[in-house]
């Protein structure tokens, strides 16, 4: 059995803690430091997205099997909030009521995915972690359980947004009245700005897909560090000698505490915000310049 001091030794340091934490299991079956590698593929974010989605769609068809016309029960009541407000998001933007037959339902399904995507972050950051660990027997196993901590996962989506808002350029403008827009928008149809016009529309779709994604990994990666670094906090409590110890366990459970309920505006506000603006972008492609 290994003495206090020997376990003290092997155990890993706060940054080995958090590095360990923010590596993924993918494809290569190791840490992969190289940020930008298309031949890597995070194991976990589609895992988890995907059980994620079928989690937000069971929960919709049993609400929809279950409606009522009567008095509705609280999840009825809930969704029935839920696709008013949406809908009611959807009107104020997209004007064309064909388009929304299609974007409100896609606007739902962004919130409601993105919402228990974000709620992963809830779950006690070494509990799933250490159960894949004792699955594979490998104490060094890798796994993240937020998706949108994921920065692929989050530029997919909005790199999604980006294709529908193409479609619908395309389709509401012909594919000749978008190709004039990309020319002759902003600055006017002279043809001395048409290489200027076309390199703002590049720059502007590059810019809003880039921070729509990154804004959501952004907040959710900043999330999770913190639930990291309050982890860290009670883990310390067992190295502790006087009163050490006691108080950084008292701040382990007040910090967790406090910031667990602050992350449920966070984990709302974040679906809520990409929600909208996967609304306006697809509402600006309506518009004509």
């Amino acid at each position: 059995m290994a003495t206090g001091h020997e376990a003290a030794a092997n155990a890993p340091t706060a940054g080995e803690y958090i590095v360990h934490h923010l590596a993924h299991l993918n494809s290569t079956g190791h840490a992969q430091k190289s940020i930008i590698d298309f031949s890597v593929i995070n194991l976990d974010t589609l895992v988890f997205s995907v059980l994620m989605g079928v989690l937000g769609l069971f929960v919709m068809w049993r609400v929809a099997r279950s409606v009522t016309s009567g008095v509705p029960g609280r999840m009825q009541a809930a969704v029935e909030i839920l696709l008013e407000m949406v809908n009611n998001q959807a009107k104020g933007i997209v004007h064309s009521e064909q388009s929304r037959k299609f974007v409100a339902p896609l606007a739902l399904t962004v919130f409601v995915w993105i919402f228990l995507m974000n709620s992963m972050d809830f779950l006690p950051v070494d509990l799933l972690p250490n159960l894949w660990q004792a699955i594979q027997g490998d104490h060094h196993a890798y796994l993240r359980v937020v998706p949108t901590a994921d920065l692929n996962g989050t530029l997919g989506m909005s790199i999604g947004v980006l294709l529908v808002c193409l479609w619908y350029n395309v389709k509401i403008k012909g594919f000749g009245g978008w190709v004039h827009e990309l020319f002759t928008a902003p600055f006017g149809s002279h043809p001395l700005l048409y290489p200027v016009n076309f390199l703002m529309q590049m720059i502007e779709f590059l810019a809003k897909t880039v921070s729509h994604g990154m804004r959501l990994f952004g907040n959710m990666y900043a999330g999770e560090l913190v639930f990291m670094l309050i982890a860290l906090m009670g883990a310390a409590y067992g190295g502790s000698t006087g009163l050490t110890g006691p108080l950084l366990w008292i701040g382990h459970v007040l910090a967790g505490t406090a910031w667990a309920i602050f992350h449920i505006l966070i984990v709302a506000l974040q679906a809520f915000i990409f929600m909208m603006l996967t609304l306006v972008y697809i509402g600006q492609a309506h518009e004509s310049h």
